[in-house]
C-alpha cells in the first residue's frame, strides 16, 4: 500500500485549497437521477460544476495556482492557453487577484467560449489550430516575457485545487461508493483522487475513483498498460475539454497509484448521453461532462454502488449542440436519414409519403435532385429525413419501404 503523504500532493494540500477557495467559488449542488439509477440498480448523484462560476471546475484550480504567486510574480502578470474552460477560469481568477492575463486559444475557437473569456477581462491572442499549438505559443511568451505561465493540469497547486471538488463530494454524499469524472490531462482525475483515498483511508472504508476518456482521445489507458506517457498521434472527439494527447506527468504519477480504472466511451455514447441530460436530468452539460453518464449508460462501469457523477462543466457551443443532439436521435435511433433512387414519375414521392406515415413516422424534411453524377436520365434522389421511435421502429419503416420495391440506403 502506498505512502499517501510521499505523493506529489497530499490531503493536507486539498484542504488548504479549499480553505483559500472559501468564498471565491461556489459549492455546486448535487442532484439525483432516479433515471439513470433505474438503468444502473444503483442511486446515482450529479456534481454539478456545470454550475460552478465560469461554468466550469477550472476556476478551482486556477484560482489557487494565481493566489499562491508572489507579490513579484503577480506584477507579470499570466500567461495560459485553453480551447475554453481553462481560459475563462483563469480569467475569472485573473480579475478576483487583480492579476493581468493574457490567453492563447487556437483559431477556431467557439464564439461563445472566445466572448465569455474576453468578457472576463482577459487579453485572448487567437494562435494555431488546436490546443497544443496554443499551448507551445504560449510557454514561449512566457520564456520571453516573465509571465508566469499557469498550466491547465500539469501542477500541483492546479490538482490541490481541483481536489476540492471530492471533499464536497464526501460531505454531500457521505455514502457514496465510487466518484467518475471525465479525464484530459488528468489534473482533476488525480485531485478527486488525492483527496477521496485518504478519507475513505481514514474512514476504513474503500471509494472507488473511476476516470472515463473518449475512445478518439484516450492516452491514459495506454500510458497506464505501459507505465510511462503514452502520446497520441492524433486526437478527434466532440468532447473538446478533455481532447488531449498525452497525460500530465504530475497528474499521471497519481493517476497511477490511486485510480482504480479509467475506461472509454465511443462518440456514439457521448451523444446519447447529452440527449439524456436534456430530456431526463433536464442539465445543459458539454460533452466532456457527460462522458461520465455515458459510462454508466453502456454499463462499462460493474457494480458502482453508489455513485456520483463529476458534471465538469457546461461551455457548449449552440453550434455544436445542434449537431450532437442529431448525432444522438440518430444514434438513439429516434432519427433516420434515407437516400432512394427513384423513376421521374408523378406519384412516386407520394407513395414513398404514404408508406412512411403508415409505419407510423414523420417526415421532417425531403431533398429531391435530378443532378448528379450518379443519377441516370429519367431517375430523381431524394433524401428523406425521418422521425423515428427507436432501432426497431427504423428497421420497421426500412423493411416497409424495401417491401414496396424501394431500395433506401441510409446516409445519416
Amino acid at each position: 500500500m502506498i505512502d499517501l503523504k510521499t505523493l506529489p500532493v497530499t490531503v493536507d494540500d486539498v484542504m488548504d485549497a479549499a480553505e483559500m477557495l472559501d468564498g471565491v467559488i461556489a459549492k455546486t449542488p448535487i442532484e439525483q437521477s432516479r433515471a439513470l439509477g433505474r438503468m444502473t440498480g444503483s442511486e446515482v448523484y450529479f456534481k454539478c460544476e456545470n454550475l460552478q462560476r465560469a461554468g466550469s471546475f477550472k476556476v478551482r484550480g486556477a484560482y489557487v495556482r494565481m493566489a499562491r504567486l508572489t507579490e513579484e510574480e503577480k506584477a507579470r502578470g499570466v500567461v495560459a492557453a485553453s480551447a475554453g474552460n481553462h481560459a475563462q477560469g483563469v480569467a475569472v481568477a485573473a480579475a478576483r487577484l487583480g492579476i493581468k492575463a493574457r490567453i492563447y486559444m487556437p483559431l477556431g475557437v467557439a464564439l461563445p467560449k472566445l466572448a465569455a473569456t474576453r468578457g472576463h477581462g482577459a487579453e485572448v491572442v487567437l494562435h494555431g489550430t488546436n490546443v497544443d499549438e496554443a499551448l507551445a505559443e504560449a510557454e514561449r511568451y512566457a520564456e520571453q516575457t516573465g509571465a508566469v505561465f499557469v498550466h491547465p493540469f500539469d501542477n500541483a497547486d492546479i490538482i490541490a485545487g481541483q481536489g476540492t471538488i471530492g471533499l464536497e463530494i464526501l460531505e454531500q454524499i457521505p455514502h457514496v461508493d465510487t466518484i467518475i469524472m471525465g479525464v484530459g490531462g488528468g489534473g482533476l482525475l488525480a485531485g478527486v483522487a488525492t483527496a477521496v483515498k485518504a478519507r475513505a483511508k481514514e474512514l476504513g472504508r474503500d471509494i472507488k475513483v473511476i476516470g472515463v476518456q473518449a475512445e478518439n482521445a484516450a492516452a491514459y489507458p495506454p500510458s497506464l498498460a505501459a507505465d510511462a506517457l503514452v502520446p497520441l498521434k492524433k486526437v478527434s472527439t466532440m468532447a473538446d475539454g478533455i481532447a488531449v494527447g498525452r497525460p500530465g506527468q504530475l497528474p499521471f504519477s497519481i493517476i497511477r497509484e490511486l485510480v482504480d480504472d479509467v475506461v472509454t466511451v465511443s462518440e456514439d455514447a457521448l451523444a446519447r448521453a447529452l440527449i439524456f441530460m436534456l430530456e431526463r436530468a433536464k442539465l445543459v452539460v458539454e460533452p466532456a461532462a457527460a462522458v461520465g453518464v455515458a459510462a454508466l449508460m453502456e454499463g462499462v462501469i460493474e457494480n458502482p454502488g453508489t455513485t456520483a457523477v463529476i458534471l465538469s462543466g457546461g461551455n457548449i457551443d449552440p453550434m455544436l449542440m445542434l449537431k450532437v443532439i442529431q448525432r444522438g436521435l440518430f444514434a438513439s435511433g429516434r432519427f433516420l436519414s434515407v437516400r432512394i433512387m427513384l423513376d421521374d414519375r408523378p406519384g412516386s414521392l407520394a407513395k414513398i409519403s404514404r408508406i412512411i406515415a403508415e409505419s407510423d413516422a414523420n417526415v421532417t424534411r425531403v431533398d429531391h435532385t435530378r443532378i448528379g453524377g450518379s443519377i441516370s436520365m429519367g431517375d430523381v434522389a431524394i433524401t428523406i429525413d425521418i422521425e423515428t421511435k427507436g432501432h426497431e421502429h427504423c428497421e420497421l419503416v426500412l423493411g416497409s419501404l424495401r417491401a414496396e420495391g424501394f431500395q433506401p440506403v441510409v446516409v445519416h
